[in-house]
C-alpha cells in the first residue's frame, strides 16, 4: 500500500502572498457588501449572529463587519471568519476575478503522484471549503479530483501531534504510512511526533534565508515538489 501524501497549502503549494496580498484584501473589501446582499441567507446570518454573541450580543451588522475585518488584519484564526471569507472568496472565484496560482513544480507532481497511486490529502488552516475553492480554480486547472480528503483545524491544531494522530485515524491509516509536506518546522516537529514522515518545503520565493542545518529541526528539505521522492 502505497503512503498518503498530506500537503499544506500557504507557503507549500501556493505562494504565501498570494493569500496575504489576494485573498485577505479581497474579503476585506467585499465584507461589507456581501454582508448587506446575504445577511438573510440562514448560513451567513448563523455566522454573523455568532460573532454579534461574541461581541456582547451586539445587533448591527455592520458593527460585525468591522470586527471580521479587525480579524482579517490581525489574521486571526476565528471559525465565524473563515466560514464567511469562504462564501466571499467563493463569489470572486466564480466572478473570475482571480484564480489560485501554485507554484509551477506542484501541479504536474500532484498529476504523477495521483497516477502513480498514491492517495493525496489536504492538511491547513484555512477552512475545507476554502481548500477546496483554491485547489478549484488554479491556474493549472481543477485540481480537486486528485485528492481523497481535505482537513482543517477542525482536526485540532497544526501544531499539534494529536491533529495528526486524528488525520491518520480518519484516513483509516497507521500515521507511519503518511508523509506530511509543509514550509512551517513547527508543524513538521508535530507530525513527526506524531509518527508520520516529514518533508521541508523551503521556497527561497517566501524563505529568501535557506533554513539549512539546525534549522531544518533533522526534517527532510527540498525546495520542489519534484524532488521528493514519496
Amino acid at each position: 500500500m502505497k503512503p498518503v501524501i498530506l500537503t499544506d497549502i500557504e507557503g507549500t503549494t501556493s505562494g504565501i502572498s498570494f493569500v496575504r496580498d489576494v485573498l485577505f484584501p479581497y474579503a476585506r473589501a467585499a465584507l461589507p457588501g456581501f454582508v448587506r446582499e446575504n445577511r438573510d441567507r440562514p448560513e451567513v446570518r448563523r455566522w454573523l449572529d455568532a460573532v454579534a454573541t461574541e461581541h456582547g450580543a451586539m445587533c448591527d451588522d455592520d458593527m460585525v463587519v468591522e470586527v471580521l475585518q479587525g480579524w482579517i488584519d490581525e489574521d486571526r484564526k476565528h471559525t465565524a471568519l473563515k466560514a464567511l471569507q469562504g462564501m466571499v472568496w467563493e463569489a470572486g472565484y466564480n466572478d473570475g476575478d482571480f484564480t489560485a496560482p501554485l507554484y509551477p513544480d506542484v501541479a504536474p507532481a500532484l498529476r504523477d503522484w495521483h497516477a502513480r497511486g498514491f492517495p493525496l490529502a489536504v492538511f491547513s488552516s484555512g477552512s475545507v471549503p476554502a481548500q477546496k475553492l483554491l485547489f478549484g480554480h488554479t491556474g493549472d486547472g481543477d485540481l480537486i479530483p486528485l485528492f481523497d480528503a481535505f482537513f482543517d483545524t477542525e482536526v485540532g491544531p497544526k501544531r499539534e501531534a494529536g491533529s495528526y494522530r486524528q488525520i491518520a485515524e480518519r484516513l483509516g491509516r497507521d500515521v507511519g504510512d503518511i508523509v506530511f509536506l509543509s514550509d512551517v518546522v513547527a508543524e513538521l516537529d508535530a507530525a513527526r511526533d506524531a509518527g508520520m514522515r516529514t518533508v521541508l518545503l523551503d521556497r527561497s520565493e517566501d524563505y529568501p534565508e535557506p533554513r539549512q542545518g539546525d534549522a531544518t529541526h533533522g526534517h527532510e528539505r527540498v525546495e520542489s515538489f519534484a524532488a521528493i521522492t514519496p
